[in-house]
């Protein structure tokens, strides 16, 4: 089952922040390596998504949970399939949620979607890419049509920045106060924090 979040809604980060405990809480196993891969390119805005958030990401100190994806060092069609082996080599047993953007319904430009399995990047811009991840997370940042990847190159920035501090938030709040509960911190707050400085 997908699940759909509007980001332009007041609730969305707490709506998704439970939902994505529920799916974590349903399928990780206690001391499993979590890895995020943020897939995507910093060529493309429409694409950026997923290296913004590993950028965001990267500013956090996390237990156990390791961020692969950036600005710096993205993961994209050319070496997706080498992160992979590196990520299994490098990390027992992986639990992995993979980011990406999307393209989709002309409506639902500006949701992000939670569903649990894996990632099929590629797919939106007709790229036979392998698929990846645990449970995966994407930001629909365009509609689809004939031109995909004009249309990625077309698509606005403040709705890509917006869906990247909403998935940030709530991957940070999840991270320091779900999955390792003793953790005493003011995650979202701190997100906030870090935003406006």
């Amino acid at each position: 089952m997908i699940y759909y979040f509007d980001s332009a809604h007041d609730e969305t980060i707490s709506n998704m922040c439970k939902q994505l405990d529920k799916l974590i809480q349903d399928n990780y196993m206690p001391g499993q390596p979590i890895v995020v891969m943020c897939i995507g390119s910093d060529r493309s805005t429409g694409d950026s998504l997923g290296p913004l958030v590993g950028y965001k990401l990267s500013k956090f100190s996390f237990e156990n949970i390791y961020i692969y994806g950036s600005l710096n060092q993205p993961i994209h069609a050319t070496n997706l399939s080498e992160t992979i082996d590196k990520i299994n080599k490098t990390h027992l047993c992986p639990f992995i949620i993979a980011l990406d953007a999307s393209l989709g319904k002309k409506e639902h430009i500006g949701y992000i979607t939670l569903a649990n399995g894996p990632l099929k990047p590629g797919i939106g811009v007709k790229k036979k890419l392998p698929e990846v991840g645990s449970l995966h997370i994407t930001g629909i940042v365009n509609y689809s049509g004939i031109m995909d990847h004009a249309l990625l190159q077309t698509t606005r920035l403040s709705t890509i920045m917006t869906m990247a501090d909403i998935i940030t938030a709530v991957l940070v709040n999840t991270f320091l106060t779900d999955v390792f509960p003793y953790k005493q911190q003011e995650p979202v707050q701190l997100y906030q924090q870090l935003l406006s400085s």
